[in-house]
């Protein structure tokens, strides 16, 4: 039976002095000095504005999307919308050189197609060029 506690007990690692001394209360975050917090208690999308602006969060929400408010009209799209219903649902992904995907992506937007149907193009035009292969 003792030979029984003497496997149970734990090694001593070491660093059991430093645990004896450590203080949590050291660890616990303390809130900006400069900012308080003050909302009259209305609540409201002001209230969660000025929280989060004291906390210091930073939103990466434009102020006026892309010029709204001013009565500029939206930027054009600098790339082609390549998103629409197709029925495709299979997931297929490869690796290629750069070039060939920019390749690839020039036929699409050139032809209007999206990369899904162009893939499909092409494995048509590979099997009717290379029927026995």
């Amino acid at each position: 039976m003792a030979n029984d506690r003497a496997q149970k007990e734990r090694a001593d690692l070491g660093f059991s002095d430093a645990l004896d001394a450590f203080d949590p209360a050291e660890w616990t975050p303390k809130p900006p000095a400069s900012k308080t917090l003050e909302v009259n208690g209305s609540g409201g999308r002001d209230a969660a504005s000025k929280a989060a602006e004291v906390s210091g969060f930073k939103s990466r929400e434009p102020k006026d999307p892309q010029g709204i408010a001013q009565g500029r009209a939206a930027a054009p799209a600098k790339e082609p919308v390549r998103r629409r219903r197709t029925g495709r649902n299979a997931q297929f992904n490869l690796k290629a050189k750069p070039e060939t995907i920019e390749a690839y992506c020039a036929i699409a937007d050139r032809m209007g197609w999206g990369l899904g149907e162009t893939l499909e193009y092409a494995v048509t035009l590979l099997d009717r060029d290379y029927p026995e292969v």
